[in-house]
């Protein structure tokens, strides 16, 4: 498939998604049973999958760079493409290897393949699209988390270098990465206006992995906390100018909260796991499925997932055609994380004691999903943000 031969049809029921986006989609859950679900299990207990083995199988099958320019290694195809991709992805029996994905392919690279110099690309973006990379994004710091104006990382010029001090925090991918998407001041003054992407070798002299943080969920997935002392870079590495960090990572907040939207798809087969279930268990006579508050209670669940996936539709169908979509995609993000969350702790109910088994997917789902609302931007910052762009904020100071 190539941006030449690839087309976005709209089918009767309005879908952004034509042949070319199913075929992509079949390839994937393909691979996902063959390759990843396999050993889900296995990565769960170890706490980490190894990423850069993964990685590599699923670059020579083009999966990493589905909307990355053409030039360097990528398929060149619209975001819609990425908008399928990710879904498809929920076909992974754990919430933590979509992460790790994601972060490589829709949270660490936008901003590299947008505003990227040639030479950065080829030495970052290329590798990281051909798998031989593994990224992880660093903005997140311990008094820094949903707050990006307030990092303290920095990075100081020193002839044409820069040397970076400071630390990161809930970094995913962070352990395994060969480089870190950095975000860190630059400069004095105003908070929006002193921020800078760069490109950081995770082996540069400097860089510590401080510990592996143990999680409640997605334990597949690494994360790491990172410090920085005197570590020097190239100022070469920087993505695009000097001073537009921070709207370069707003901008690369929307293809990440989107993909999280995606994610929330996930919450349909959860719903199917558990009515297989409650047709089959039994209690006072009949299965549980007979009773009338539980499948409506389903069937209100059910409505709420759609309608998550109709208003990410309709942001991506904005968005492939250029427009700025920072409300819709903080809405796709709030919603999709409360749905999937309550979704998560209604099948746990009703899955009863079963559900509250560590091995049951039920209680991974349900462990996994509780990150949704914080990780990516907090939901009480999903609301600023959308009530920013209502104009119905009141003015700060």
């Amino acid at each position: 498939m190539t941006a030449a031969t690839a087309t976005t049809t709209q089918t009767p029921a309005g879908s952004l998604y034509g042949p070319d986006h199913l075929q992509l989609q079949d390839a994937l859950e393909k691979f996902i049973n063959a390759e990843i679900n396999p050993h889900v299990d296995e990565w769960e207990k170890a706490e980490i999958f190894p990423a850069h083995e993964l990685f590599r199988k699923m670059g020579k099958l083009g999966f990493l760079g589905v909307n990355k320019p053409v030039a360097n290694g990528g398929m060149g195809l619209d975001y819609s493409y990425s908008a399928a991709f990710a879904e498809a992805l929920s076909h992974i029996r754990c919430g933590a290897i979509p992460m790790a994905i994601g972060v490589q392919t829709d949270m660490a690279t936008p901003a590299l393949a947008k505003h990227g110099s040639d030479e950065v690309k080829r030495e970052f973006l290329e590798p990281s699209i051909s798998g031989e990379y593994v990224a992880c994004l660093g903005v997140s710091e311990v008094g820094a988390g949903s707050d990006v104006a307030s990092i303290r990382t920095i990075a100081r010029k020193d002839g044409d270098d820069y040397i970076i001090d400071g630390g990161k925090m809930w970094t995913t991918n962070g352990t395994q990465a060969d480089w870190i998407c950095l975000l860190a001041n630059t400069s004095e003054g105003s908070h929006h206006r002193n921020k800078t992407l760069i490109c950081v070798p995770m082996k540069s002299k400097g860089v510590e992995v401080a510990r592996k943080l143990k999680k409640a969920g997605m334990n597949a997935s690494d994360t790491a906390q990172l410090h920085f002392d005197g570590v020097r870079v190239p100022q070469r590495y920087r993505i695009g100018e000097e001073g537009m960090g921070f709207a370069y990572q707003m901008q690369q907040f929307q293809e990440e909260r989107l993909w999280a939207g995606a994610g929330w798809q996930k919450s349909g087969f959860i719903i199917q796991e558990t009515i297989d279930y409650l047709r089959e268990r039994k209690a006072f006579g009949k299965p549980l499925l007979d009773n009338q508050y539980i499948y409506y209670k389903l069937a209100e669940l059910q409505t709420e997932v759609e309608a998550v996936g109709a208003l990410f539709h309709k942001a991506v169908g904005l968005y492939v055609a250029g427009n700025d979509v920072t409300q819709l995609a903080s809405m796709v993000k709030l919603k999709g994380a409360r749905v999937a969350r309550e979704v998560a702790d209604w099948c746990v109910q009703f899955w009863g004691g079963m559900g509250y088994i560590e091995e049951t997917r039920v209680n991974r789902f349900w462990r996994d999903t509780r990150l949704g609302s914080i990780g990516g931007g907090a939901d009480e910052v999903m609301m600023g943000i959308i009530a920013k762009t209502m104009g119905i904020m009141p003015r700060q100071g």
